[in-house]
This record gives C-alpha cells, structure tokens and sequence, in this order.
C-alpha cells in the first residue's frame, strides 16, 4: 500500500492566500468608514449639552426676539474630535470636526455637522420671532459650509 501525503499543495496555498487578499481589500474600506461614523457619533455626543441649552433657551424666553441670546447660550467645547461648537442667531449649533482626528474624509476641510431646531416637523426655528415656542424635534446634517459628507454620518443624522 502507498501512504497518502496529507496536507494543503503549493497551489491550494495560493489559493488561500490570494482569497484572504481580496476579502481584507474589501473589508478595509468599510471598516474605515465605521470608524469615522463612530468619531462623528461622538461629535453628535458633544452637542447634546447645547442642544439643552438652545431648547431651554427658546422655549423658556418671554420675549419672541431670542436671536441675539442664543449665540451665547453655550461654550464652545473642544475635544480630541471636535474643534468648535457654535450657535446662530436661530439656533443652529454647528458642530466642526477635528479634521486630524477624521482621517478619510473627502476633504480636510470637509468636517461640519448642522443640527436644526424645528418647530414643527420641517419648519426651522426663526430666532427673531418663535421665542417662546417649544421646539418639537432637531434635523441633522452637513454643515452648508464644509458639511461633512453623508456617508460618514450616523443613521441618526441623515437629513432626519
């Protein structure tokens, strides 16, 4: 009787290899942008305390002018992902990413996330006259200026 050889050949080998090669070079991709959706979730984290902050202040004011209140309503805060906080006169709090810290977005400059005070459903919060009213929900998104691309926003924060 002959004895069979167990074990894998030289081809068999390469074959392997060359398998594992394709699913890393399309795995990679997918796992970078993961990682960038998890720092911009902690962007979104860092507006929170200004989010309370803008919805206090607008729906607690006795006068229906809050537009030059709300600038100043929260500090900005920086972080090992976020640059600036800041808010307009209507209540829009622009969150600015650390660029550095972002590694893989479109652009350098392309690191701002939009959070918007709504009234109602799709109507924004116009801080020189809805002082007062409370603000029913907050729609997320790119920035206008650098706004940050939609693929490495969270689900949370598509347009909704």
């Amino acid at each position: 009787m002959q004895k069979r050889q167990k074990g894998l050949t030289l081809i068999e080998l390469m074959i392997v290899i060359a398998v594992i090669g394709i699913l890393g070079a399309l795995a990679l991709p997918a796992y970078q942008d993961y990682t960038i959706r998890a720092k911009v979730s902690e962007m979104l984290l860092a507006a929170n305390g200004c989010k309370t902050a803008v919805n206090e202040a607008i729906s607690s004011s006795s006068d229906a002018d809050v537009s030059k209140t709300l600038p100043n309503v929260c500090d900005s805060q920086t972080s090992k992902f976020v640059t600036s906080i800041a808010v307009d006169g209507d209540g829009v709090i622009t969150v600015v990413g650390n660029h550095t810290a972002l590694r893989g977005t479109t652009s350098s400059s392309a690191n701002a996330i939009a959070l918007t005070p709504l009234q109602t459903g799709i109507t924004a919060v116009v801080g020189t006259t809805d002082g007062g009213k409370p603000i029913a929900s907050w729609r997320c998104g790119p920035a206008s200026t650098n706004g940050l691309p939609v693929k490495y926003l969270p689900a949370s924060c598509k347009g909704s």
